[in-house]
């Protein structure tokens, strides 16, 4: 018996097992360990689909499982920190606050619903096949991730006062959750064999790596922790294809 077919599948139980970890992490406080998991969960989904093309060792089980670990690692994990952190700093759904007060420190939760919903969308999606229909899940959850471990460890006040305000979170939450189900085209980052270089998927690409440049500079030079980097990179992936979907209009 071949043991080919199982690397894929193994690999994204990898991916899962970071995503438990990381909420595991969350609940301990270390959202900059929580983070870093995450990252690694990326790693792993980007690999498993690499090992199936590459040992064609594709199957209907690793497709359900790529799914569901996607959902906690990249729907449950960054819904619980944008809550966990929220919570810290509001009292969360069991303070002794008013009531709408902690209803708001819910709203971060419906990361991890949409993220389900987009999840089973993508799967049933044929239009999206080279690139996407609303935000990616991993984007979302990275965006998420970034920004409160940048909060949460950087010494930038400014920036941690933003996240602990009663509105940022929740407004940022509704923002996230909505652009994963809608119908905005957004760019794949993958780069593929035969793909027209001076096409507009390029372009924009290319402009995302020039960002990410300047990013990496810019976090250099003033010293600033290396979550800002997929801070930066990924807000702006997401106004370059606000701004694309306007322009197009």
């Amino acid at each position: 018996m071949s043991i080919k077919k199982y690397i894929p599948d193994t690999i994204t139980s990898l991916n899962l097992l970071c995503g438990v970890l990381g909420i595991v992490a969350v609940f301990q406080g270390y959202f900059q360990q929580a983070f870093l998991l995450m990252l690694l969960a990326a790693v792993f989904d980007f690999f498993d689909g690499f090992a199936a093309r590459a040992l064609d060792a594709y199957s209907d089980l690793g497709k359900e499982l790529d799914s569901l670990s996607d959902v906690v690692s990249f729907g449950v994990l960054p819904s619980l920190m944008l809550f966990c952190y929220m919570s810290a700093s509001h009292g969360g759904v069991m303070g002794v606050g008013p009531w709408w007060v902690r209803l708001l420190c819910l709203l971060p939760l419906s990361i991890a619903v949409f993220s389900g919903l987009r999840l089973a969308k993508f799967n049933v999606d044929t239009r999206q096949s080279s690139s996407f229909l609303g935000l990616p899940t991993p984007a979302c959850a990275i965006l998420c991730g970034s920004m409160i471990c940048f909060a949460s460890v950087s010494p930038c006040q400014f920036v941690g006062d933003i996240c602990s305000s009663l509105w940022f979170i929740p407004l940022v939450s509704v923002i996230l959750s909505a652009l994963l189900v809608c119908d905005l085209p957004m760019f794949s980052l993958k780069f593929h064999k035969g793909d027209n270089l001076r096409s507009a998927e390029y372009v924009k690409r290319y402009i995302l790596l020039a960002a990410l440049l300047v990013t990496v500079v810019v976090a250099a030079v003033c010293r600033l922790h290396w979550s800002f980097v997929p801070l930066v990179l990924l807000k702006f992936y997401v106004l370059e294809n606000i701004v694309a979907a306007i322009v197009r209009k």
